[in-house]
């Protein structure tokens, strides 16, 4: 039968693992310098403050990071319209982009625009519809450039489309842009037949939410 055993032996300070086989004299398979519990205790605290050192320099360097790259990108908006006079019209709709700049207040507060140079082309006559818009929105972390809107708006000269259809398309690209808090799009267009329209889109949907029963 093969025993295994371990002897401590502090003068020496070594771990002595030895076997005795069929009465044989110890062998010594492996030793070890034995430490101190005191030692092994400061140790692991010394590790454990190295490791806690190492992680927050880590958040404090993201944290700059991102506080680096939010200031960078708020100090310096993407805008590519405003004073600069060369710029063409898009073609249409898809081709235009309204540009954004940083909300510059936390309170809530109303934006207005209104055009009465609006035209769409009426896609089964081909006959031009004139209109007035509107747009009222509330703005969380983004505000839309005017110039940006009104390139935007001016792309529509082309676009064959129901009344219905702009006005909504309008809402969406809006929301999609500015990502607003409310949003109201009102578009009066001209009296045809002797007959004006009026439709008006709004964001959030209140109907909608209402039927979802939130």
């Amino acid at each position: 039968m093969r025993r295994a055993c371990w002897r401590w032996r502090p003068r020496q300070r070594e771990l002595f693992w030895t076997r005795e086989i069929r009465g044989e004299l110890p062998i010594l398979l492996k030793i070890v310098s034995a430490r101190r519990p005191f030692d092994c205790a400061q140790d692991r605290l010394h590790q454990h403050a190295r490791r806690m050192r190492y992680r927050e320099t880590r958040v404090e360097r993201r944290a700059s990071n991102g506080l680096i790259c939010n200031v960078a990108k708020t100090k310096k908006p993407r805008l590519t319209l405003l004073g600069r006079s060369e710029v063409k019209l898009p073609a249409s709709p898809a081709e235009a982009r309204l540009e954004t700049f940083p909300n510059p207040a936390r309170r809530n507060y109303r934006i207005h625009f209104e055009t009465d140079d609006f035209t769409a082309v009426c896609p089964i006559t081909g006959q031009p519809d004139f209109a007035r818009i509107d747009i009222d929105y509330v703005p969380d972390r983004l505000c839309i450039e005017s110039k940006s809107l009104k390139f935007y708006l001016a792309s529509y000269r082309n676009e064959r489309a129901f009344n219905e259809a702009v006005t909504n398309r309008i809402l969406d690209d809006f929301v999609k842009a500015c990502e607003p808090r409310e949003a109201i799009v009102t578009a009066q267009f001209s009296a045809r037949g002797g007959i004006a329209l009026i439709v008006r889109a709004e964001y959030p949907d209140k109907r909608r939410n209402n039927r979802d029963g939130r």
